[in-house]
């Protein structure tokens, strides 16, 4: 464990103000910066008057009964009754989300004559340009995007940027040469050096082009075989500018595919499973973990990205001497934690982890899973937890351990693959999270399990998919989709789970909206994106014409620092598109009976355009 916590680079964020019109009002949220002096309160202002006399000290919002549609509103930062700043000024929202028009890519059609359109996918947050806004990094799904297992042509993918007004930035077309599922672009967004503004990288071939129009490679080359894969042709990792999507700097991907048996198989589908993320190697600044494969033989390889170039920080591979026990136990997601308190990021790469400095610190061996959780998930233990659920039956077919050792805390046994798992407090009465599994969930499933490992439903909650912080508690709420199995159209949906009569409650269903990756159930992203603690959600409209952000508008007498500055929230943003989209966990544990958090240290990096009216 780190005597010295050293403080660790984050972006320069804005107040994030919302005002949001509501039955008995105006409805006003705002950010509590993880910079801000522990003492401060906050003015509000409606049209340039100040509504309250004694300064807010207890929350991040505040509701206007005199409030209108036309009404402005600002927020002023208060210490020892001065104020030290004050917030942008903003309109009012006519309802609880935000439209972000787009602009949709054109419909396509195979080499073997099958035609296809778009939709919008995964999303990520980025600041790329510095002034205390996140914009949107959105990848564009065709709508012949395969599984690695599947056969078939699939159309181009696109990484589109978009402010929050909807205006359009750039486009990246990654090219003929990368092919379009979950499992292939993992694109992280992040300011990888540290000055201000973020960078966007991924996996590119020969063909991508940036957003200025500049083409990588040959642009003429297509590597596709008559079965849609790609098992040839150079793979390359760029790092473009987030401002324009200029290509930076391109270099070799690795690893690269090298013996296609390696990884599993010589069809194309687990030597081309990738994963990535982003994390504190040195526990200042961020690193970029590019990866690959995780059935059979695991690499990563750290990398960081300063003044321009791309360094090689180290690389671990499975078939090295003394680490064929981490071969085999990758997830089809990744999360990053300090599991040893060092104060340095380790990769949790599944059933194995990765320490900083890209030695293996432990593996569990019990193999691949589609779903994981990290975070603090019993606050009476010291550090950090890890549940997950497994493919193969075992023992321990779902489980928690210590995410520092590996040490199993309990598990139950598994007859078959475990697909889904959950783990959040949706229960006050049972200390830390509560946790269940997708097993036998089409009858009902196997019951709610506290974080001690006991049964405390024989029913399980029919959500599995992502948590959110939503209402005014501190319970986590559950976001998910009203699936149709038979026409595949999910409509997304927050739910609350009735802990007295073990039903879920319906808070909101986003009718109009859409969720990705099928039965998945996924949003564009989940994140604390503006207002107060709480997190958004980005849903896709049902034509893909349009982003939905969607915002709490229920008030909250709890005041938290906003979770986009605990920096390991604000990497699994970054990590949370890769392959089977996993919901963020803070380094601390919020829920019923939660102590006040001891935040982490963090410098913020500002540009010219990080505003603070003083």
């Amino acid at each position: 464990m780190s005597d010295k916590i050293i403080p660790r680079q984050m972006e320069f964020l804005n107040r994030g103000l919302i005002a949001i019109k509501v039955e008995r009002g105006v409805y006003i949220g705002w950010r509590l910066l993880g910079s801000d002096n522990e003492q401060i309160g906050f003015y509000v202002y409606r049209d340039g008057e100040k509504l309250n006399e004694m300064a807010i000290c207890q929350s991040t919002n505040f509701l206007d009964e005199n409030g209108s549609i036309d009404s402005t509103y600002s927020v002023s930062g208060v210490v020892n009754e001065k104020e030290i700043s004050i917030s942008e000024s903003v309109h009012v929202w006519e309802q609880n989300y935000l439209t972000v028009p787009l602009q949709k890519p054109k419909d396509g059609l195979t080499p073997d004559g099958v035609s296809y359109t778009y939709s919008a996918n995964d999303a990520s947050v980025g600041d790329i340009d510095g002034d205390g806004e996140y914009e949107i990094i959105l990848k564009w799904d065709p709508s012949n995007s395969k599984d690695n297992a599947h056969k078939g042509y699939t159309g181009n993918v696109y990484l589109d940027a978009y402010k929050l007004n909807g205006t359009h930035l750039w486009r990246i077309d990654l090219g003929r040469n990368i092919r379009a599922g979950a499992h292939y672009t993992q694109f992280m967004v992040y300011d990888l050096d540290g000055d201000g503004k973020a960078e966007i990288a991924c996996k590119t071939a020969d063909g991508t082009i940036d957003g200025t129009g500049q083409i990588i490679g040959d642009g003429l080359a297509d590597y596709r075989n008559s079965e849609g894969f790609i098992l040839e042709g150079p793979e390359f990792l760029t790092i473009f500018d987030g401002e324009t999507g200029k290509e930076i700097v391109t270099t070799d991907y690795d690893p690269p595919r090298g013996n296609g048996a390696d990884w599993g198989d010589n069809e194309g589908n687990r030597v081309d499973r990738f994963l990535a993320c982003v994390a504190y190697l040195d526990g200042v600044r961020p690193s970029l973990v590019m990866c690959r494969g995780y059935y059979t033989r695991s690499v990563l390889v750290a990398y960081n990205y300063r003044e321009g170039k791309l360094e090689k920080v180290w690389k671990f591979d499975s078939q090295d001497s003394g680490n064929s026990h981490y071969a085999g136990q990758g997830n089809h997601s990744v999360s990053v934690a300090d599991v040893d308190q060092d104060g340095k990021d380790e990769i949790i790469y599944g059933s194995a982890v990765i320490d900083h400095d890209g030695k293996g610190l432990y593996s569990t061996g019990l193999g691949h899973g589609d779903a994981m959780h990290v975070g603090n998930l019993i606050p009476s233990r010291s550090g950090l937890e890890v549940f997950q659920v497994h493919e193969v039956p075992s023992n321990y077919g779902t489980e928690i351990h210590d995410a520092r050792t590996g040490e199993i805390l309990w598990g139950l046994p598994s007859t078959g693959d475990v697909g889904r798992g959950m783990a959040a407090d949706i229960d006050p009465r049972y200390e830390g999270v509560e946790v269940w599994s997708s097993t036998h969930w089409k009858t009902g499933g196997d019951g709610l399990y506290s974080s001690s490992g006991d049964r405390i439903t024989e029913n399980t909650p029919q959500s599995f998919n992502f948590a959110i912080w939503w209402d005014g508690d501190l319970l986590r709420e559950l976001l998910d989709h009203e699936y149709d199995e038979e026409t595949g159209i999910g409509i997304g949906k927050i739910d609350k789970w009735d802990y007295k009569k073990g039903e879920l409650i319906n808070l909101l269903t986003a009718k109009g909206t859409r969720s990705n990756n099928g039965t998945k159930g996924n949003p564009c992203l989940q994140a604390d994106l503006f207002g107060d603690w709480r997190e958004e959600v980005i849903w896709r409209t049902d034509d893909s014409s349009a982003l939905r952000i969607y915002t709490t508008v229920d008030m909250t007498d709890y005041r938290i620092r906003t979770l986009m500055h605990d920096p390991m929230y604000r990497v699994a943003i970054a990590w949370q598109n890769t392959a089977y989209n996993q919901p963020p966990h803070p380094s601390f544990f919020i829920g019923h009976g939660m102590e006040l958090p001891l935040y982490k240290p963090i410098y913020e990096v500002k540009t010219s355009k990080s505003i603070v009216k003083k």
